[in-house]
């Protein structure tokens, strides 16, 4: 099975576009668990638990984990999504951006070692910098693209001048992960729920490609324009996938013994918006 065929998998049976993102902070962790790498895992199985049947995917953001020697604990996390929800597909969530031997090794890290099913990258080295990850038959790659930071038109806003219709850098993006770098069709992209229109925007130039949106909850981002602006379908079909990331919303909605309610009770939520806004 394909990374784009557990997504359709998991969005119906889960009735869902939301995905969890699992950015573990010790010093926000409720009273009862460990503030260390024990802790780490323990914390974020509660949550995988607690909201396996409500998501399209779960997002590990690995500087979470290894800023506090959580590694082991995150490849132990991993194997528990696969006994508990092995319908959802995994998203490491890892940025890396480089060419080479060096992107074998971090592809083989992605995909060997954590067992993703699929990795978001940064583009702006090139096409030899995401090869590499295409080569794992099956398997995602999610291209950055149009970022939520402000810092993002520094670089993605910025026009191109020698290509035809001068894109801007992000339109161009779109365009290559829907075009001639999309070989196998495992490639999506990373666009921000802050610039709705911009989400419009790269759905309009990529109508067939996942999106994966972060920014919904703590970062301001409307999950109901989200979806509005990405989503594609008629009768039943989705032309392009949509998933909507939302982390510290659901992750941090309760500080009790009872963490992992709360960020159920917060991820049902906002699945009932997402699919409100669908509809």
């Amino acid at each position: 099975m394909t990374f784009l065929d557990q997504l359709r998998a998991a969005e119906s049976a889960n009735a869902s576009m939301l995905c969890v993102g699992l950015d573990p902070e010790p010093s926000r962790f409720p009273e009862g668990v460990a503030r260390n790498a024990d802790g780490i895992y323990d914390f974020c199985a509660a949550i995988v638990e607690a909201t396996a049947d409500l998501v399209i995917a779960f997002k590990p953001q690995i500087a979470y984990f290894a800023a506090h020697r959580a590694e082991p604990q995150l490849e132990r996390l991993v194997a528990h999504m696969r006994s508990v929800a092995p319908h959802v597909p995994v998203i490491l969530d890892a940025k890396r951006g480089d060419i080479g031997s060096t992107a074998e090794q971090y592809a083989l890290e992605a995909f060997e070692r954590y067992g993703a099913d699929a990795v978001t990258l940064s583009p702006f080295m090139g096409f030899d910098s995401v090869m590499p990850y295409l080569q794992y038959e099956g398997k995602g790659a999610f291209l950055l693209c149009r970022t939520s930071n402000p810092g993002g038109d520094d670089l993605q806003n910025q026009r191109l001048a020698y290509l035809p219709g001068e894109p801007r850098l992000y339109e161009h993006i779109a365009q290559l992960a829907q075009g001639t770098w999309n070989t196998n069709g495992q490639l999506g992209l990373v666009v921000g729920a802050t610039y709705p229109q911009e989400i419009e925007r790269v759905r309009e130039l990529a109508p067939t490609v996942p999106l994966l949106i972060p920014g919904v909850g703590a970062q301001g981002g409307d999950a109901a324009a989200t979806v509005k602006a990405g989503w594609r379908g008629t009768a039943g079909q989705t032309t392009g996938s949509v998933i909507v990331n939302s982390s510290r919303a659901i992750l941090y909605a309760g500080s009790g013994t009872d963490f992992a309610a709360s960020a159920r009770a917060a991820a049902q939520s906002t699945r009932a918006l997402l699919q409100a806004a669908r509809s």
